[in-house]
């Protein structure tokens, strides 16, 4: 997976239950591009951007804050796409059986920063936004 432009690439380390489901799941589900690893963590490429899966067994929903309407899980990490890359995301996650926490939708139609956004969890139940705006220009627009 490629970077979308040339901005500073993230780095997140987050933890896992089982580094073999997560291997599965962010190289087979997501299409991440597997880097460095040991048997504690492995590295992946998620669209240009570092993330680590660390063994930390025990894993634990936090919260969830309201946003137009839907229960968003708190914390969350994810990817700011393209919409051609968001739907194309949105139909490999179902075609590999991905139950969605949110379901893609658009949030905010016909305001200031409108976009497509999914939420879903990885197997150690993580939860993960994917998103994409309809103009690229608002993404800190208030």
């Amino acid at each position: 997976m490629n970077s979308l432009s040339d901005i500073p690439r993230f780095h997140l380390a987050i933890g896992v239950d089982d580094l073999d489901v997560a291997a599965h799941f962010y190289g087979e589900v997501l299409g991440c591009t597997r880097g460095r690893a040991d048997t504690n963590w492995m590295d992946w490429n998620l669209y240009g951007h570092q993330v680590v899966t660390h063994r930390v067994p025990g894993r634990s929903e936090v919260a969830h804050n309201e946003v137009d309407g839907h229960d968003v899980p708190i914390p969350h990490f994810g990817v700011i796409l393209s919409v051609d890359e968001f739907h194309q995301l949105a139909a490999r996650l179902r075609s590999h059986g991905i139950t969605f926490v949110i379901e893609p939708y658009v949030r905010f139609a016909g305001e200031i920063g409108e976009q497509w956004t999914m939420f879903f969890r990885d197997p150690s139940g993580n939860a993960i936004e994917c998103k994409a705006f309809a103009d690229d220009a608002q993404v800190f627009q208030n």
